[in-house]
């Protein structure tokens, strides 16, 4: 077979070219063992980059051990390069406990800090954003370091594609964006994905320069990524890399390829990055028959060993408590108290109190959100904290919740902090897909930890109609792996929010903006924070329960005032999840009578599973029914004298009187 690829090996000795037709011819022989493997039905799926392994390979070649890399689920060649112990690949493939996600997820479905490499998930895009945090991290911490995240022509569909690569231009990230354009995005080809003939003519949009390769070239590969790298580490910058290729397969061996155009595949097999590279080093002498003869038995031993010790592995097993254990990154908060002078301030003092003194305790901390730096926020939160700590780290967003979102993971992931500020907990819904499927698993799925704050300004009562005023929190609460808080007073806004930062987990915390200027109290002005899980007792009863959070702690405590010859136990919540069920159990043993208050809809809220729990648990010390009161089944009206329709005080005096007279 004539050669079809042209190759410039200046700059690359002989012992060098030989080790790339290794890392090159690794990939590709495991790919011939798991198909043989997905026949024998010994795995039970497998994503082929067979024709793709110069663009894993060479970039990963070219990128610095210490640099992270993004790669997809044809990026096998990434993690081979980065001589990820091929037992371990097996073992992850097979569901085993020697894998990296310890039977919970599949496939490149993972990371390892070890190796500088940060999988995906199966919701396409998100890895952009985390790239985005990674390279801002090097960028505050002065590291001369790139970033390299792989997505494709079908990913590149993704919103977050756009987010993210307007993220990385505005704040002048060093990230490169490789695209592998194979043609396919599973069985749309990509004339039905994008409009414009190439990928590097989105980069004018962006303002970024934009360059592509040909991705079955390995030589041209590396050379291409060494050159951006040593030019975006020493000037930071974005750089959209398009690398031209194929897939020779399916989108999954499943899947087949039966839509292919015939002679398509013919035409590309020709193109084949490494018979291509092969019949290169042979003409040049670099390799003989010999030396390939010997990577290939030297291999496939490997391999085989690799997999046999991997098969070997008993089935993995597990429990309900190991599962659950594995949530939450493992911390013990150790509560700090609010001592000496306090100073009465109002809801919004408090919260900008802790976001300054938390700056001041964590070097590392970075916000971002629409609008916080110069202006303030939407709420004037944030106002003032550029001046004292820079724009490094209080840092004005494009309108991007979910690279945003991603961004405060990929610092974590570098080790720092992250608090992203919504400018409503309306618009949470756009870095939804972030939180729920990437903050949230992450720990659980390879053991990483997700240290961001989501801060949320939420709540009715200010005639913002429904865009602006929604009570979202259910959305979260369904979802293990979010711890959520919700104060109701400034006390515990601070001390709270100050807790959230020092917790590694992720953490939603929720702010009634009808709370943040009309309600004061003494606070100490010293840094402290409050028990994460634990509820407070507002007042003590022995005639009824009422369990409670946010604004409702308010209408609560109202309500009872119109009722002097009742004894109610008031129960403010502050967190979400954890839930302190033991003083709700505690509390409903003791009066018999519960209602639970809160301001989301009635149907699907947190009111229903308190409600369930308790029927579980006190069944037996119950007097009457189990009540929930919430706002209707409706959105937010705007209209006042319609929005108090909504809301559920009138509803709530009249369930304390049905209570009361049950």
């Amino acid at each position: 077979m004539k050669r079809a690829i042209s190759f410039d090996a200046q700059g690359f000795s002989k012992p060098e070219l030989l080790s790339i037709y290794k890392s090159l011819l690794k990939p590709r022989m495991i790919e011939e063992k798991m198909l043989v493997l997905l026949r024998q039905g010994k795995i039970t799926k497998w994503f082929s980059g067979w024709g793709q392994e110069a663009i894993s390979v060479g970039t990963t070649l070219a990128m610095k051990e210490e640099e992270y890399i993004l790669p997809m689920h044809r990026n096998l060649g990434v993690f081979t390069t980065r001589d990820i112990p091929l037992n371990r690949l097996f073992s992850q493939f097979q569901g085993k406990q020697n894998g990296f996600t310890k039977g919970r997820d599949r496939s490149f479905h993972f990371g390892t800090q070890e190796h500088r490499v940060v999988g995906m998930i199966s919701h396409l895009g998100p890895q952009l954003g985390i790239a985005d945090g990674i390279a801002l991290a090097n960028t505050l911490k002065q590291e001369e370091l790139a970033t390299l995240v792989f997505t494709g022509d079908g990913g590149a569909s993704e919103g977050d594609f756009h987010e993210s690569l307007n993220v990385a231009a505005v704040w002048n990230l060093p990230v490169i964006f490789c695209v592998e354009n194979n043609s396919w995005g599973l069985s749309t080809p990509s004339e039905e994905q994008f409009k414009c003939k190439q990928f590097i003519d989105k980069g004018v949009g962006y303002g970024m320069e934009a360059i592509q390769m040909d991705g079955n070239n390995i030589l041209e590969v590396i050379r291409t990524v060494r050159k951006i790298t040593e030019e975006i580490r020493r000037n930071p910058k974005p750089v959209l890399l398009e690398a031209m290729t194929f897939r020779v397969r399916g989108h999954e061996e499943s899947s087949g390829t039966k839509y292919y155009p015939e002679g398509i595949q013919e035409e590309w097999a020709i193109k084949d990055p490494l018979s291509n590279y092969e019949m290169f080093l042979k003409e040049e002498g670099i390799l003989t028959d010999e030396i390939e003869s010997e990577y290939r038995k030297e291999l496939k031993e490997h391999i085989q060993s690799s997999f046999d010790t991997a098969q070997n592995e008993p089935l993995i097993t597990s429990d309900e408590g190991k599962e659950e254990a594995d949530v939450f990154a493992p911390y013990i908060q150790n509560v700090i108290e609010g001592k000496g002078d306090k100073k009465e301030i109002r809801f919004i003092d408090a919260i900008q109190q802790s976001l300054n003194q938390s700056m001041e305790r964590y070097p590392g901390l970075v916000l971002m959100g629409q609008d916080i730096a110069e202006y303030g926020g939407a709420f004037k939160v944030t106002e003032g904290l550029v001046d004292t700590f820079g724009k490094g780290r209080v840092r004005n967003t494009p309108l991007c919740e979910s690279a945003i979102v991603g961004a405060g993971l990929g610092l974590s992931i570098k080790g720092m902090k992250a608090m992203v500020e919504m400018q409503f907990a309306d618009f949470v819904t756009c870095g939804f897909n972030q939180i729920i499927n990437n903050l949230a698993k992450i720990h659980w799925r390879w053991g990483q930890n997700a240290d961001v704050v989501v801060r949320m300004p939420t709540g009715a009562g200010t005639a913002a109609g429904p865009f602006h005023s929604q009570s979202n929190e259910a959305w979260f609460f369904h979802t293990p792996g979010l711890k959520i808080l919700y104060p109701s007073n400034p006390t515990d806004a601070k001390g709270l929010l100050n807790a959230a930062i020092e917790d590694p987990n992720p953490v939603l915390f929720f702010e009634h903006k009808y709370l943040y200027r009309s309600l004061k109290e003494e606070v100490p002005e010293a840094y402290y924070t409050t028990e994460i899980g634990k509820a407070n007792v507002v007042s003590a009863g022995d005639d009824l329960t009422i369990i409670t959070y946010g604004l409702g702690v308010h209408w609560a405590v109202e309500e009872m005032k119109n009722r002097p010859d009742i004894q109610a136990e008031i129960i403010d919540l502050r967190s979400l999840v954890p839930l302190d069920t033991e003083t709700i159990f505690a509390s409903v043993k003791k009066t018999g009578r519960a209602i639970v208050l809160h301001e989301d809809c009635i149907s699907g809220g947190i009111g229903g599973e308190i409600n369930a729990l308790i029927t579980e648990h006190c069944f037996e010390f119950l007097d009457a029914p189990v009540l929930r009161v919430g706002s209707l089944n409706s959105p937010v009206p705007f209209a006042a004298t319609i929005e108090a329709i909504f809301l559920p005080q009138d509803r709530f005096t009249k369930a304390v009187d049905q209570l009361l007279n049950y």
